[in-house]
């Protein structure tokens, strides 16, 4: 019998120490979920992947209207978690190589290893390398000093989707502040093919703040509302997807 609650790892981590553990809930008919913890704060939980799975259908939906139906897609995914964004990326064929960026090794690990429900269809797909990087730093990288890509500097992209923070108010750590500032920000134009897309997903409604800042730096800004429902506390939740064309 699958035990209730069951901690499949703990490492202590630059960010805190990172938990990963499956819990059965007996009030959802029993239903299995995995869920992260870094620190004191949820960094994930399968029961809630609508927002990341928008993340990649939104931006690759804007990215096949830039570049059309028919272009192979290049794409880079900032933070891996349990791979619910990489995973609706791959689902679709017009992406030709993903390139997914995490700082935490031990995530990249538990898919590599098969501990996680999505990590073996994700790390061996042929299309998909696993960067062990911390994807701020690289961002802010010059042009032709690193493109995300260790084997290609110069290398861009036809989309980059983040999927790291809650908000851009609400940290994994202080150092990714800057990021969401027009500077930080612009640093995404060196990445990204004219035309290309930079989308992230966010906790909550879009704030005027940051919508200001994306527009800022890039020609087109999009905010999509994404509600899902909390079967925890028997509501609705609320996400946003920004998505911004270079």
């Amino acid at each position: 019998m699958t035990p209730f609650f069951q901690e499949l790892d703990f490492r202590p981590t630059p960010l805190g120490d990172l938990i990963l553990r499956r819990r059965t809930m007996a009030t959802l008919d029993n239903l299995e979920i995995y869920e992260i913890i870094l620190g004191t704060e949820f960094l994930m939980s399968s029961l809630f992947t609508e927002v990341e799975e928008q993340l990649s259908k939104l931006g690759l939906a804007a990215a096949q209207k830039s570049f059309g139906k028919d272009q192979p897609l290049d794409i880079v995914i900032g933070g891996l978690g349990l791979g619910y964004t990489a995973r609706a990326a791959l689902d679709h064929d017009c992406v030709h190589s993903l390139l997914i960026v995490d700082y935490l090794k031990p995530v990249i690990e538990w898919h590599q290893q098969g501990i996680v429900p999505l990590g073996k269809g994700i790390s061996e797909d042929p299309r998909c390398r696993l960067i062990h990087a911390d994807f701020f730093k690289t961002a802010r990288a010059a042009s032709g000093e690193t493109s995300f890509d260790p084997e290609a500097p110069d290398r861009k992209y036809h989309a980059i989707l983040l999927d790291i923070d809650h908000t851009p108010e609400f940290l994994l750590h202080d150092s990714h502040g800057g990021f969401y500032q027009p500077d930080g920000l612009s640093h995404m134009l060196n990445k990204i093919h004219p035309g290309g897309i930079f989308a992230m997903w966010a906790d909550g409604h879009p704030t005027d703040d940051f919508t200001n800042n994306l527009k800022q730096v890039f020609s087109d800004v999009e905010t999509h509302v994404i509600d899902f429902p909390n079967p925890i506390h028997g509501t609705h939740s609320t996400g946003t997807v920004y998505l911004a064309r270079c």
